[in-house]
């Protein structure tokens, strides 16, 4: 396997792309939307008068990023979900499979020609993601790191939709299974969590009332591969400040920040009700929660970013390997209605 022959397969790929005019009325359509509402975010922002100190860019660059992964991830599997399923029902495939290219060297090209164009639908967006870098509410830093996320989490998508594309003889299967896979990762991992809080909470009877106490540290893993959560806590901090409420310390940032706020949220998840515990009770008098919890007692190395990421680039790697492997010649078992010339 050389990078001459993956370049060579990805060019290829991209020409078979561009022969229509489909994509670029597509990526003109997503240019105007996706900025159109990041604009409209911003006036509401401004309009809204809320933002603290004035600061509108911190929470339009969180909002917007949020929704352009969201939209972009549901755009991808329709970059690599019938490229090898595609070709073989078009009977081009086989013709690929007797040249000189590898296995391995058609699955990355593939891969990189639908990654690319991926890229390209973020790269489209950064009009609206610049604009809070360039009247400086936040770090090019920061930015940086937010996209390099995307453009990961863009790859290993677009690496399990062409699996399923090699493992499925239809290329509308394997789209469809794509779908499916974003969606898991998008609610089914928040939906796991929901369901195993309750299953891994410790309920004390007290005789008049019982005492729950929610263990979130053991079902935080649950959540890590969600898109969004690795998004989010792998962002950089913004400066945060002191503010006293009720004669506690809290740290708040100074401005509204999507991003921060659902990191903070995860970290304390992870971390779980460690001595300062909220503690529910039902009791004839209703429902009531006691105790708080301090910002300033969490423990900020609780970070959830990377085990998120490593799990999306061993389920791209894994992707990868599957799809070379379905691409090898000779096949000594064809599936029944697969066309192979």
């Amino acid at each position: 396997m050389t990078a001459h022959g993956v370049g060579l397969m990805a060019r290829q790929e991209i020409r078979t792309r561009l022969r229509t005019g489909r994509w670029k009325t597509l990526l003109a359509v997503w240019f105007v939307i996706v900025n159109g509402l990041g604009l409209l975010l911003r006036l509401a922002l401004e309009a809204d008068g809320t933002s603290e100190f004035g600061h509108e860019g911190v929470p339009m660059f969180g909002g917007v990023l949020l929704g352009v992964l969201v939209l972009t991830l549901l755009v991808t599997p329709a970059l690599g979900g019938q490229s090898i399923n595609g070709d073989r029902e078009r009977g081009t495939l086989a013709t690929l499979q007797v040249t000189r290219l590898t296995p391995g060297e058609i699955a990355l090209g593939k891969l990189a020609a639908a990654w690319g164009t991926g890229l390209l639908t973020l790269l489209l967006t950064l009009p609206c993601v610049l604009w809070p870098v360039v009247e400086g509410a936040v770090g090019i830093g920061r930015a940086a790191v937010v996209l390099l996320v995307i453009a990961l989490l863009i790859g290993a998508v677009c690496a399990v939709s062409q699996a399923w594309s090699a493992l499925l003889a239809r290329s509308v299967t394997s789209v469809l299974m794509s779908y499916l896979t974003v969606f898991g990762l998008l609610v089914g991992t928040a939906l796991l969590y929901m369901i195993g809080v309750p299953l891994t909470a410790e309920r004390v009877d007290h005789g008049d009332h019982v005492h729950t106490n929610e263990h979130t540290e053991r079902v935080w893993w649950l959540l890590a591969p969600n898109p969004v959560v690795v998004l989010a806590d792998a962002a950089p901090r913004l400066p945060e400040r002191e503010v006293v409420i009720d004669g506690r310390v809290y740290e708040r940032t100074p401005a509204s920040d999507p991003l921060g706020d659902l990191s903070r949220e995860v970290r304390d998840i992870r971390e779980g009700d460690d001595g300062d515990e909220h503690a529910v009770v039902y009791s004839s008098a209703g429902t009531h929660t006691y105790g708080g919890y301090n910002r300033s007692e969490r423990d900020d190395q609780k970070s959830v970013w990377q085990y998120g990421l490593l799990f999306h680039l061993a389920l791209a790697g894994g992707s990868v390997a599957l799809t070379r492997a379905r691409l090898r010649t000779p096949l000594h078992r064809v599936p029944r209605g697969v066309r192979v010339a």
